[in-house]
């Protein structure tokens, strides 16, 4: 069963800055939030782009360089996402507790934070400011390599993780970041490239998405309203000419 929620988890409150309409990078700091139920404002849903460009102009020293961004109770600014989620995870003991085998699951959710921004790579492989449409040809090289040579690499590196304590998640039976994470992942995966995905095997990703959408708060943020879903304005897009030879 999944391990049951962190403690010092209610009391605090942060405010999550991402953009409004897509799951994107912000998705993977929602999912350990939920996952903690951690009580957060999810800023830009509630007052739209507009005031996430506004707030993000309006911080001093150390600007965040692009969302997501978690603002805590005292005014602290903290960007990057596998940057968040460490912080997150010391403060409210969902990772190990211990520097060595935190700084690994670091590493792991760095390596998260590779795979994808080479899944964004995919669909936009000149550049990120020309529409996709612009670019086809080039999407079209990229998802073939990305297809058959990327995500079993990937894919086979995380498998390797879960298999070191046991499974059913990094830590054996303790949820961390990387587990909502990789549950993320296999999930844009299965969205994005539908056809090669049905291709793999990962038993030890296939039971730790099942096992991370059994802990509660995760059920309960799936079964509600905010819970985006994928689209072709994200980063995991759907386009059928991508999944096939």
């Amino acid at each position: 069963r999944a391990r049951p929620r962190p403690r010092g988890s209610r009391g605090m409150s942060y405010q999550l800055w991402y953009w409004p309409d897509i799951p994107g990078r912000g998705e993977f700091v929602r999912l350990a939030l939920e996952a903690a139920e951690i009580d957060y404002e999810d800023m830009a849903r509630e007052k739209g782009a507009e005031a996430l460009v506004a707030d993000m102009a309006s911080r001093a020293g150390f600007k965040p360089f692009a969302p997501p961004y978690l603002v805590v109770d005292d005014g602290f600014c903290i960007a990057q996402t596998a940057h968040i989620l460490a912080f997150l995870a010391d403060r409210h003991d969902f990772g190990a507790g211990e520097l060595e085998i935190d700084l690994q699951l670091i590493q792991l959710q760095l390596d998260v934070t590779d795979l994808v921004a080479e899944v964004h790579s995919v669909h936009h492989p000149v550049a990120g400011s020309l529409y996709y449409q612009e670019q086809m040809d080039a999407a079209y090289e990229a998802a073939q390599h990305f297809r058959d040579n990327r995500i079993p690499k990937f894919l086979d590196h995380f498998e390797q993780a879960l298999e070191v304590e046991g499974g059913p998640f990094v830590l054996g039976d303790r949820w961390t970041h990387v587990d909502t994470s990789l549950f993320q992942v296999m999930e844009g995966l299965d969205y994005m490239f539908p056809n090669r995905m049905a291709e793999l095997d990962y038993p030890r990703l296939e039971l730790v998405r099942s096992t991370v959408m059994e802990i509660e708060g995760i059920e309960a943020y799936l079964a509600s309203d905010r819970r985006l879903e994928f689209s072709e304005d994200g980063i995991f897009r759907h386009y059928p000419e991508l999944d096939s030879e």
